[in-house]
């Protein structure tokens, strides 16, 4: 696929993009093909399908996939597609199946993948149909990271805690160090008519537009945020950081605030919890890492899976196509929380960022603006801005990655925009680890254009 057109996209020096890269036909084909044939994909958590035969379906870029617990323990992926003529495989959700039959003409696959029985194979194949080479298309590699199942297409690219890299500095610290999460599911899901790049990259890093447009839920008290309200008051100095890394992963913490969203009774509670287990991870993982714990951390996983830990909220953004993207809602509890703790926390995030939650629609309004203004023959030869604190990043002894010191800034929406640039200009991982050897001072010079 030609690439000239997509050169001038991303402005990494200048912390600039294109309003196109919302609208553009031709580059998201490029991003099925380059970033969501290439990247790790979030697939299911373990606590989905804990027995032999249980599965669920999602997406891999625009694929489905149906994800399967094996007889061995292992998790296996492959495409939703009958091998015969290309019929969806099984059109549920989840469940727990021996294998699955197809609809159309009755070829049936058991829960490993391999073709089992085709109707009247020997009256009408005659011996001919090798079974063997004709079981469900299996995705290159699947991995779970702390219970969280990913997904890769692609056999050349890095495992899975490679791709993670520093990220996973902080992953550990509340996937695993605090005792382990568990999704409640099933996720909620919903249709925007955004790009799935809109909503990434707000939860990559930006608490910048959260005292404006989530100002009435502030100002009801209702948030452990709430003296954000109105943009009024900025976090002070100290009150927390951004982070970035090689392969476009990042997060913004606001120290202290473990509670996030949640109502003030809830709030309480759980700000409770926090401090106590603080006490005890400081011995563990250090004082750094256990005030990380207990801060409220919004991040993205590269390309499309974000999390907000002290609101409780895990999303997944499946893409439908330049403007259309499936939004796929969890709530995210510490397995050692009481149960009556986990279900009014879940219960709480689909009221905040659920389908119809108050902070979720506020956010989509942002989404399908930014996203739909970009059509507009003017506005999609303009460049948009990311350079908040753009000259103040910088690498940091105790922190992995490259670091903004603010809770308000933009150091995560230029790292995540430069591997996507690296991704979008390369054939493979060869030629993307290329882009990346000086990716660090790429970042670090970053400057306004003069």
């Amino acid at each position: 696929m030609d690439t000239t057109h997509t050169i001038n996209f991303i402005d990494v020096e200048h912390g600039r993009q294109s309003h196109k890269i919302y609208q553009d036909q031709t580059l998201f084909e490029l991003e099925c093909e380059r970033i969501f044939a290439r990247c790790w994909l979030f697939l299911t958590h373990e606590c989905a399908i804990p027995n032999y035969g249980d599965f669920v379906t999602t997406r891999m870029g625009t694929d489905e996939v149906i994800v399967m617990r094996q007889k061995d323990n292992s998790i296996k992926a492959f495409l939703n597609v009958c091998r015969h003529r290309g019929a969806r495989l099984c059109a549920v959700e989840a469940g727990n199946a021996r294998g699955f039959a197809c609809n159309y003409h009755g070829w049936a696959y058991g829960a490993d993948g391999s073709l089992l029985s085709v109707p009247f194979e020997n009256e009408i194949y005659q011996k001919r149909l090798d079974k063997c080479k004709n079981g469900l298309h299996e995705i290159g590699k699947v991995e779970s990271y702390h219970g969280f199942v990913y997904g890769c297409f692609d056999t050349d690219a890095p495992n899975l805690k490679e791709y993670l890299g520093d990220f996973a500095w902080y992953l550990d610290l509340w996937m695993e160090a605090g005792g382990g999460i568990e999704l409640v599911g099933p996720p909620a899901r919903c249709f925007i008519e955004a790009n799935w790049k809109a909503p990434s990259e707000n939860f990559v890093g930006d608490a910048y537009h959260v005292g404006w447009t989530h100002a009435s839920a502030l100002r009801s008290g209702q948030s452990g945020f709430a003296g954000m309200a109105g943009n009024n008051v900025l976090p002070p100095a100290g009150a927390g950081l951004q982070v970035t890394t090689q392969h476009g992963h990042g997060i913004g913490a606001l120290y202290d605030v473990y509670a996030g969203v949640h109502d003030n009774e809830l709030s309480e509670e759980l700000m409770a919890w926090g401090v106590a287990k603080e006490q005890v991870l400081k011995d563990k993982i250090g004082p750094i890492r256990a005030r990380l714990y207990r801060s409220h951390l919004n991040g993205t996983i590269f390309p499309n899976t974000s999390f907000l830990t002290g609101s409780g909220v895990f999303k997944v953004w499946q893409p439908h196509g330049p403007k259309k993207t499936e939004v796929l809602t969890w709530a995210m509890v510490e397995k050692d929380m009481p149960p009556d703790m986990k279900e009014r926390i879940s219960r709480s995030v689909q009221r905040t960022f659920g389908i119809a939650g108050y902070w979720e629609t506020e956010d989509n309004d942002n989404m399908e603006s930014e996203t739909h203004m970009g059509r507009g023959f003017m506005a999609g030869k303009k460049m948009l801005n990311s350079q908040m604190g753009i000259s103040g990043d910088r690498q940091d002894p105790d922190y992995p990655g490259i670091v903004g010191d603010s809770a308000v800034g933009e150091t995560s929406y230029r790292g995540y925009y430069r591997f996507y640039n690296a991704l979008i200009q390369s054939s493979n991982w060869e030629e993307v680890n290329a882009r990346s050897n000086d990716w660090v001072n790429e970042l670090i010079t970053a400057r306004p254009e003069k």
